[in-house]
């Protein structure tokens, strides 16, 4: 019995709640072999289980997301490569972007809501803002992109900030010193998430850098997620959007 049949039963007063918690422990996860498939964790936590290709075959992809898909009509799977991709039966009705990294099964079309603003500071940055912003789309928010605005051309920020002051949430993704957070935090209402990048030299340190300059920005209402993570900053995002 389906997640939503249960719940559909239950309101109906057709089943009582002893059943209801038996039949949802029962359906807690799917065993396909080479991974458990959590199907109820959207319940839980309001984002259901996306797929971490990167450490995976192909083929291992291709079980896990072919099992999404047929449970909910959608999946979502981030760090992917074309070979990834390409091993998904043609059923799935999958698209690959290679910019993001990211494999999307998406259902019907559903309307988006509230407003998330990605903000990346230059144009290297664009793999990790297109993973946050095509992230926080199949989760069902509306996102306005607002690219190459970095704090070496300051006006470039200052040019858009009147389209980003409105947002529920906003995105920063920055390598390099990693200060564009920092200058919008002291600028914006939203909370801020800022999104080190491994974009920079040397001393860089493969993000490491931008991560420290970020925890430590002393604008308040800036919070931080790991390196390049752009999925995890617009989960997060997608949460405060819900709230709003």
């Amino acid at each position: 019995m389906k997640t939503d049949d249960v719940l559909d039963a239950f309101a109906a007063g057709e089943i009582s709640r002893d059943e209801v918690k038996r039949v949802l422990l029962g359906n807690t996860f799917v065993d396909a072999g080479c991974a458990k498939v959590d199907h109820c964790r959207e319940y839980r936590t309001g984002g259901p289980e996306v797929v971490y290709c990167e450490g995976k075959t192909p083929e291992q992809v291709a079980v896990i997301m072919s099992e999404i898909v047929k449970c909910s009509g959608r999946a979502l799977g981030t760090r992917a490569t074309q070979a990834h991709f390409d091993a998904l039966p043609a059923e799935c009705g999958a698209e690959y972007d290679p910019v993001s990294r990211l494999i999307i099964v998406d259902g019907p079309e559903r309307p988006a809501i509230g407003k998330i603003a990605v903000v990346s500071a230059g144009t290297s940055d664009l793999p990790v803002a297109e993973e946050a912003a095509k992230t926080a789309e199949f989760l069902g928010s509306r996102v306005e992109r607002h690219y190459d605005c970095g704090v070496a051309g300051i006006h470039r920020l200052f040019s858009v900030m009147d389209k980003i002051i409105d947002a529920s949430a906003i995105i920063a993704v920055a390598g390099m010193e990693g200060a564009l957070p920092s200058v919008l935090g002291g600028m914006t209402v939203p909370p801020v998430i800022g999104v080190p990048t491994s974009v920079g030299y040397g001393a860089n340190f493969q993000g490491l850098s931008a991560l420290l300059a970020m925890m430590n920005s002393c604008a308040p209402g800036v919070g931080v997620v790991n390196i390049d993570n752009g999925f995890g900053a617009a989960f997060l995002a997608h949460k405060i959007n819900l709230k709003r």
